[in-house]
């Protein structure tokens, strides 16, 4: 690898940090009856915002308690985002294009199968409804947006990465563009 592509490696290895520290994604929730609007935040670790209020709501339409026992993967993915810095960081100080590719793609799976992880619960939170509840609406199902806005009933649900989810978001794009620099446009024959 090229030292100026090292050198961004390790600058967007480090930029990560913050991640640990900041919401990686954000849903909000807006209707007539809350111009203020509700907000769920996702951290690597738990959930935040006005998750009560969306429980207490959900369970007139049959939908199931957000809680964070629903996401196991805020067990681990802090740990998982560790690895993925210090790996960084490594293949970074070893400067091999054939690491740094594998190491990219096995970043690329993570994110993916965490974007996936999240679809399907939004899916199955979306559909699996009480049919005990005290509003159903045949073939309705409420599974909220993975990415953009969407209107369920009387709410416009929106889903975006917030900070963390941006940074995260940052690291692979910047990455990307540093495996297509070294393996397109600036091959050298060191590695």
């Amino acid at each position: 690898m090229r030292r100026s592509s090292r050198v961004i490696l390790i600058a967007i290895c480090l930029i990560m940090i913050p991640a640990f520290w900041l919401p990686l994604w954000k849903i909000t929730l807006d209707a007539p009856q809350y111009p203020e609007g509700l907000r769920l935040y996702i951290w690597m670790n738990h959930l935040s915002g006005d998750v009560s209020i969306i429980n207490g709501l959900n369970h007139y339409i049959g939908m199931a308690h957000i809680n964070e026992d629903q996401f196991p993967e805020l067990d681990y993915i802090t740990d998982v985002m560790i690895g993925v810095i210090i790996t960084g960081l490594l293949v970074a100080l070893l400067g091999r294009r054939w690491i740094f590719a594998l190491w990219y793609f096995l970043f690329l799976g993570i994110a993916a199968f965490g974007i996936y992880r999240f679809w399907h619960w939004e899916y199955v939170y979306g559909h699996n409804l009480d049919p005990k509840a005290a509003i159903i609406i045949p073939g309705q199902a409420y599974q909220p947006p993975l990415f953009g806005c969407q209107q369920l009933l009387n709410f416009n649900a929106c889903s975006f990465p917030y900070y963390g989810g941006a940074l995260i978001m940052a690291m692979g794009t910047v990455s990307f563009l540093i495996l297509i620099f070294e393996y397109f446009f600036k091959k050298n024959k060191s590695s």
